[in-house]
């Protein structure tokens, strides 16, 4: 039975480690190069947390701020995807919402970050991916994570304007992924477009199912959506 979402992709990952899982227009990343990276994320994001925690993914739309999502699960923690767009004044609303310690950044990020004045970590994603795995500490965090854990929390303006959290847990996640793969038949040799941004959660029905079944997944550019 599967309890975290972190169990499709090692699946994917020890039966598909050379398949393309998510690519963009810079790149690629394979479910052996996802995994890797991803471990490595959560190696640094639990160096610096406890689980449960909440950690912030401020970065553009790429391949790397899934791995970094995936990061933070490895952790025992939940991601919170922000738009880089977003006003610094919502940006900041949603940060003292949470409370965060640690704030995950891109090199295109990095200097947006440094002018929001934030008061905890900022963890650069090429060195957290770049950090050695601690097997023994992944392990231990993973025997502590169960599947009502929070995975990941998105914000919302609602009827107000001020930014309201949802979290989902990853057996919210995983019934849902579930459903929808038996509803639509997704398979190995599912090809998904992602037109959706990161920090919405109607990404969820390419990102999680192509962990699922190895499938893969395109980001589409921005730039495209224009034709």
């Amino acid at each position: 039975m599967v309890t975290n979402v972190l169990d499709y992709l090692e699946a994917s990952a020890a039966r598909w480690p050379d398949k393309e899982a998510y690519m963009d227009q810079n790149g690629s990343l394979t479910f052996g190069q996802l995994r890797t990276a991803a471990r490595a994320v959560g190696t640094a994001v639990a160096g610096l947390l406890d689980k449960g925690s909440p950690v912030a993914v401020y970065m553009e739309k790429s391949v790397q701020s899934i791995a970094a999502f995936l990061g933070v699960a490895e952790a025992g923690c939940f991601y919170i995807p922000i738009d880089v767009q977003m006003p610094d004044q919502r940006v900041r609303s949603i940060l003292d919402t949470l409370e965060a310690q640690v704030m995950i950044v891109d090199a295109k990020s990095a200097p947006k970050a440094a002018a929001l004045g934030f008061g905890g970590t900022v963890l650069d994603y090429d060195a957290a991916a770049a950090t050695p795995v601690d097997d023994a500490l992944l392990a231990r965090i993973r025997r502590r994570v169960i599947d009502s854990d929070p995975l990941y929390a998105i914000f919302t303006s609602g009827s107000t304007g001020v930014p309201k959290g949802v979290v989902a847990c990853h057996r919210s996640v995983i019934d849902y992924i579930e459903q929808l793969s038996d509803t639509l038949g997704f398979s190995q040799e599912t090809v998904f477009g992602n037109q959706t941004p990161l920090y919405f959660d109607a990404c969820l029905k390419e990102l999680y199912p192509t962990l699922k079944f190895g499938a893969t997944t395109y980001l589409i550019p921005r730039s495209l959506f224009l034709f």
